[in-house]
């Protein structure tokens, strides 16, 4: 079963933070937003699309218990906690945070002439009291051009590994091609169209900003009709109490 999520569908939220604005995206129930039919897919538990002005910053807040994906989808992401340590993501790349036992961080447009756009993903960890661990990988277009490439996973050589039962997994498919993606027992797929597009996944279009949420499905089948980025999040789904 494929659900499709059109852009006008999915919450907008915008307001003034330090530094400058923000423009969020969210597709599960995320601060003042709350939508009993998206407060999670599986052990996903966030999956925003934030666009910060040149400058802004959003504050220093604290977290705990999660397992943080972080995706630059444009500009130059800066990451930092209480200690202003952190790194740098550019466009492609990627971060993974183990926020474990509790963390204080932020999140940065580290250019002044420039808006910045991240994906952050929540996942409900595996493992509990953890030490906080920050990690990230560098990804040019070229090597996610036209495959899935695994981003996030604890199943293939490469990529960060998570204290969670999900893989992310990213692709700039260019147009007319096909990529094809199995799904095991017991897992589903959320599949989000960052720029480009529309695709197709199983006969169903997905365009720019729109995303898909499939279940109960073994394989899937993604055409792009136009050159497209993609990201693709692959989680167990059983329900978390």
């Amino acid at each position: 079963m494929i659900t499709i999520r059109k852009p006008e569908d999915i919450y907008q939220a915008e307001g003034y933070i330090q530094g400058g604005t923000f423009h969020g995206r969210w597709h599960f129930s995320f601060d003042e937003y709350n939508d009993p039919d998206y407060m999670q897919f599986g052990i996903l538990r966030v999956f925003n699309d934030d666009t910060l002005s040149p400058g802004a910053v959003w504050p220093l807040h604290y977290h705990r218990e999660i397992e943080v994906v972080t995706y630059c989808a444009g500009g130059e992401f800066r990451h930092a906690d209480e200690d202003g340590e952190g790194g740098v993501l550019k466009k492609g790349w990627v971060q993974h945070t183990t926020v474990g036992k509790g963390m204080y961080h932020s999140e940065i447009n580290n250019r002044r002439d420039e808006p910045m756009r991240f994906i952050q993903m929540w996942f409900f960890p595996s493992e509990r009291g953890l030490e906080p661990l920050v990690e990230q990988k560098q990804v040019e277009r070229a090597e996610r051009t036209n495959r899935f490439l695994p981003l996030v996973s604890n199943e293939h050589k490469g990529a960060l590994s998570i204290h969670a039962n999900a893989e992310v997994y990213s692709s700039f498919l260019q147009a007319g091609l096909t990529l094809d993606h199995q799904i095991k027992e017991w897992r589903g797929v959320y599949l989000s169209v960052l720029e480009g597009g529309p695709v197709q996944v199983n006969n169903h279009r997905v365009s720019a900003l729109g995303a898909a949420k499939v279940v109960e499905e073994t394989r899937l089948h993604v055409k792009a009709e136009t050159d497209a980025e993609i990201l693709l999040v692959d989680v167990h789904l059983i329900e978390m109490k």
